[in-house]
């Protein structure tokens, strides 16, 4: 199991002054892995490594490596990074240590990684991984609690939730990189004093304030992944927001829940945040007395102990017409992983408890994350309380719901007394008019 090393000394500085700065996201204990190339260039993606503005260039700084970071920085030169995540915890610690040491602000190593840097405002993005599959989870009490009274007033929490990871299958087809735009879905809604439903562009698009997990090495068809190997499982963490089209999803979802109210557009953030750097900000995972146990396979005493992690996580949002007026975005609301109602091993753990085979660059979502506080809510429907209490924004407008051109723009971080700020970046996302 992953545990504190060098890697994440807090005292470590870079040879990239900007990876140096308090507020940045992408200091040197945080180095996340992503899929990039020169915009306009007539290059392939291949992976890279952020740290503060820049990027090292995995592919061109392949003979500054040796043994398994050189095995595992060579599973990085292609355009996606499927087969590193395969490789498990040993070759993602082994480059990710030799990134450390080559990278610190002393390092003799570090004039050599200087010419493999490219600036990330020089940078686009593509999906990190080949994505096979999608699982988005229901893991936040307090999301579907909410949202289960609006749909179900007499019975919002349904038995099997506090037993059982509730999750659905997405379509990871629909999965695009932060920076993307797309149309406002359409789809069959019923407004409930019609006689018959109609066919129309969703009028109550809404987003979803998620954490996803990429999945690392794969179990084989029958196999299960036992809690105490989930973690092994795990290569590491990104920004999620799974668009949903409330109106779709209401008349759609019995009885077997999400289809067309979800699968056409989903948002990742371009940077995946391993498992080993979120180490620090790992915490107790704990369970109500009053509330259901969870059953042996989804419990451990290390799963308790440090099951959780410590994520703040934010949602703004910016109009058209704040854009034009240069006033910006707007912060809708903040919230902390640390409240979700199971942990990502648990998740895992689970999905793969009837043998479910899971595969590298597979995606997990956590689902709308929601916490104690009324404020910390990761959807627009909870935050309107359905479209009935409309935000005022500073422009003078006021949303029930994501219009067109809205962009939403997600954050997710890690902060401690003492310690680096670890970001993710950013996701984002705009929605223009249906076709």
């Amino acid at each position: 199991m992953t545990r504190l090393n060098e890697t994440h000394d807090p005292k470590r500085k870079s040879c990239v002054a900007a990876a140096n700065v308090a507020a940045g996201d992408f200091p040197i204990q945080n180095l996340p892995f992503g899929v990039f190339r020169r915009k306009g260039a007539d290059e392939p993606y291949r992976g890279g490594v952020a740290i503060g503005d820049q990027i090292v260039d995995l592919a061109a700084a392949r003979a500054l490596f040796e043994g398994d970071a050189a095995d595992a920085v060579a599973a990085c030169a292609g355009s996606t990074l499927n087969t590193f995540m395969a490789m498990g915890p040993r070759y993602w610690s082994a480059l990710r240590l030799a990134l450390s040491r080559g990278l610190r602000e002393d390092a003799p190593q570090a004039a050599k990684f200087t010419p493999h840097l490219v600036p990330q405002a020089l940078a686009e993005y593509a999906l990190p991984a080949a994505i096979g599959d999608f699982t988005d989870f229901y893991a936040s009490i307090f999301h579907a609690t909410t949202v289960g009274k609006m749909l179900r007033p007499d019975n919002p929490l349904l038995p099997n939730y506090k037993w059982v990871p509730i999750a659905y299958h997405g379509r990871s087809s629909s999965i695009c990189i932060s920076g993307h735009r797309f149309p406002r879905p359409m789809g069959q809604t019923k407004a409930p004093d019609a006689a018959t439903p109609t066919f129309g562009a969703s009028r109550r698009l809404d987003y979803e304030l998620e954490l996803g997990i990429f999945v690392g090495p794969a179990n084989a068809p029958g196999r299960r992944v036992p809690l105490t190997a989930a973690e092994s499982h795990v290569f590491g963490l990104c920004v999620l927001n799974d668009w949903s089209a409330r109106d779709i999803q209401a008349w759609e979802y019995q009885p077997l829940g999400p289809f067309l109210a979800k699968n056409f557009a989903s948002t990742i953030s371009p940077w995946i945040v391993t498992l080993e750097a979120l180490e620090a900000f790992r915490c107790p995972w704990t369970r109500d007395l009053s509330d259901p146990q969870p059953l042996p396979h989804l419990d451990s005493p290390d799963n308790r102990d440090r099951g959780a992690l410590d994520v703040e996580l934010e949602v703004c949002l910016e109009t058209a017409k704040a854009r034009e007026q240069g006033k910006g975005e707007t912060r809708l609301a903040r919230g902390n992983f640390r409240h979700a109602y199971w942990t990502v091993f648990q998740m895992l753990a689970h999905h793969a408890s009837n043998g479910c085979n899971l595969r590298p660059g597979d995606l997990l979502g956590t689902g709308t994350q929601s916490g104690p506080d009324p404020k910390d809510v990761g959807s627009i429907l909870e935050l309107t309380a359905g479209g009935k209490s409309p935000v005022t924004l500073p422009t003078g407008e006021t949303r029930s719901f994501i219009e067109d051109g809205d962009t939403v723009i997600m954050r997710a971080w890690c902060e401690r007394p003492g310690y680096p700020r670890i970001g993710f970046g950013e996701c984002a996302g705009t929605v223009v008019p249906a076709v």
